[in-house]
């Protein structure tokens, strides 16, 4: 069972303007999402708003439940003690009632503590517990399930109304015009079967499948679907995605590194099917409805498994795994069992293929 300090309470009667501190990372935001719905559910006429980093920003502004997003520019102007004074002077000008941290950090509850904000809540991770006004203790239990309800047993604690742990990202016509003119450039139809490949993944090699089976899989759906492949990722996966593109025997769409999130929603939103480690851009998919082959090594699906009804999850429960570790110690095994004929194969039931 979850405590809170019992001295205060949350009166949803006197909270008008909430700062929400978002996490950092892709996939992390991704499944923040249903507790941002609880926080909407539980203070309907609040504005809320949200402290986030410039690379996962485009997340929340597609979110409905959110009415600002707040940029933390760090590196940038928010950097170094100067720069954390600058931005809590900036959230201390806005008059936030409450702060939820999902970040984390002990940054989080210092820079709401100086800007200010009379109500703090949060896990009492790194600790900070003294820094918030409501902290919940994060056990061994919590720390053991899928991490959409990690953040919502986190604000269950705080008495916030319970809702559905499902996500759907919805995209106006806006982010259709931004796909249709990037593949334009590569003379992609509007009929044409398009395959998101995201051979990357930020948080190491072990957990990332091997190029040339990404290239094989790439190939068989190009012939056997006449499916045109966009390969995905950051500028540290460009590397990884033209490894792809050189075990191939076609010519793939290699955008690695060349786009803004914002066009990796519109693009990843026309995908017929995406294929992904264990990563940022896979939960995306999930979020956006994209039938998804998620390809997990290192990792435990059953904390950061992809959300959405339309996936496959292919994990080879090995003895060592899941490890956890970003580099494989002994013989990559629960990566080397997952054979072409594995993805393929779960590519073609996802989408519906014959």
């Amino acid at each position: 069972m979850l405590k809170v300090r019992e001295s205060k309470k949350l009166v949803p009667e006197r909270v008008e303007n909430i700062l929400v501190r978002g996490t950092n990372w892709i996939g992390d935001v991704i499944m923040t999402l249903p507790a941002i719905r609880s926080v909407r559910k539980t203070f309907p006429h609040a504005k809320i708003s949200v402290l986030a980093k410039p690379w996962v920003a485009e997340i929340y502004r597609i979110c409905p439940e959110v009415d600002e997003v707040i940029v933390y520019n760090r590196p940038g102007v928010h950097s170094g003690i100067t720069g954390i004074y600058k931005l809590a002077r900036e959230l201390k000008s806005k008059g936030f009632d409450m702060a939820i941290l999902f970040q984390n950090a002990i940054e989080a509850a210092i820079i709401a503590r100086l800007a200010g904000i009379p109500i703090r809540a949060g896990y009492n991770s790194d600790g900070r517990g003294l820094l918030l006004t409501h902290s919940v203790k994060r056990t061994k239990q919590i720390r053991k399930v899928h991490q959409v309800y990690y953040y919502l047993e986190m604000l269950k604690s705080l008495g916030f109304q319970s809702t559905e742990s499902d996500i759907r990202l919805k995209l106006n016509n806006d982010f259709l015009k931004i796909a249709e003119d990037i593949l334009g450039q590569y003379y992609v139809k509007k009929n044409d079967f398009l395959v998101g490949v995201a051979p990357g993944a930020a948080y190491g090699p072990a957990k990332m499948w091997f190029p040339e089976r990404f290239a094989a899989v790439a190939d068989k759906l190009a012939d056997n679907f006449s499916a045109r492949v966009v390969l995905f990722g950051s500028g540290g996966d460009s590397k990884r995605a033209d490894l792809v593109q050189k075990h191939s025997k076609n010519n793939l769409i290699n955008i690695a590194g060349k786009t803004s999130l914002r066009e990796v929603i519109a693009l990843i939103a026309r995908c017929n099917l995406f294929i992904s480690n264990d990563s940022g851009l896979m939960h995306l998919a999930g979020a956006l409805g994209i039938p998804l082959v998620a390809i997990f090594g290192s990792t435990n699906p059953v904390t950061t498994s992809p959300v959405g009804g339309k996936n496959i999850i292919i994990y080879k429960n090995v003895s060592c795994s899941p490890c956890l570790k970003k580099i494989c110690p002994a013989d990559f095994r629960c990566m080397d069992l997952i054979s072409v004929d594995d993805v393929y194969e779960a590519a073609r039931d996802v989408s519906g293929g014959t």
